[in-house]
């Protein structure tokens, strides 16, 4: 691997130990690029902008599509990305460690692996499991490579604070650099995340115009990504262009 992803992945290792800091999500090499002229210190994909971006619904994607998608990413940008690796594609921990071997080798400086089949939840002891495969293969290949661990309870309709909790402090023993429950927003459910988990990091999902990166950040949060309403804001502006065009045959005035 290249000294040029090393000092990536050392700069977005840096970011996590002070402060909050905003993750945007691109969904291709356009967004990735003027993300990278705002600023912005680090990236990380999404799954669903991703997905869209090729006509498919969100978990749709393969993993060798995936893989292209993080490999042309790291290549355009010089920032550090994050993937949204999904299950790891895999439900077994032996799969998900040899696929997040191949994503390291795209040049990503951190992966995500959700305890989300796609279907229902892992049950949390094979969920353990396949944090450690993921962690054994970052270990493996000498990178240093962050691993994020989420919980997708919540998301998916389980409100127990204390499930939510008993998953991430497993996660954290199993290896996890960083922990995330993505679409808790309530403040006070935030703050018990960051506590249950310290001194490790903390992403939570920008979930609304009420939440900002002061206020996450005097919760203790050390990162806030945006998932996939960049890419939602993007197409939206796209259909109602599109629907004006189709409707009443011109176009809005531009911005």
């Amino acid at each position: 691997m290249s000294n040029d992803f090393t000092a990536r992945r050392a700069a977005f290792r840096a970011l996590h130990a002070e402060g909050c800091f905003a993750l945007p999500n691109p969904w291709d090499v356009g967004s990735a690029l003027r993300l990278e002229k705002m600023g912005f210190k680090a990236l990380a994909s999404t799954s669903a902008g991703a997905a869209w971006a090729l006509g498919k619904d969100d978990g749709r994607l393969s993993r060798d599509e995936v893989l292209a998608h993080l490999r042309t990413l790291c290549a355009a940008t010089s920032l550090p990305v994050n993937a949204d690796f999904e299950n790891g594609f895999s439900d077994t921990a032996e799969g998900v460690a040899r696929n997040v071997a191949l994503a390291i080798e795209t040049g990503v400086a951190g992966v995500s692996i959700e305890d989300w089949s796609g279907e229902a939840l892992y049950d949390l002891p094979t969920a353990v499991e396949r944090l450690r495969a993921a962690r054994s293969a970052i270990d493996a290949s000498g990178q240093d490579v962050m691993l994020v661990g989420r919980a997708e309870g919540y998301l998916r309709g389980d409100r127990d604070l204390n499930r939510i909790l008993e998953r991430l402090k497993a996660y954290a023993n199993a290896g996890a650099d960083c922990l995330y429950a993505p679409a808790v927003a309530e403040a006070d459910m935030i703050r018990a995340i960051v506590q249950a988990v310290a001194p490790k990091p903390v992403n939570v999902l920008l979930w609304g115009p009420d939440m900002s990166l002061e206020s996450l950040g005097a919760l203790g949060v050390r990162r806030a990504s945006t998932g996939g309403a960049l890419a939602a804001a993007a197409w939206a502006g796209f259909d109602s262009a599109a629907k004006s065009l189709a409707e009443v045959g011109r176009l809005p005035p531009r911005r």
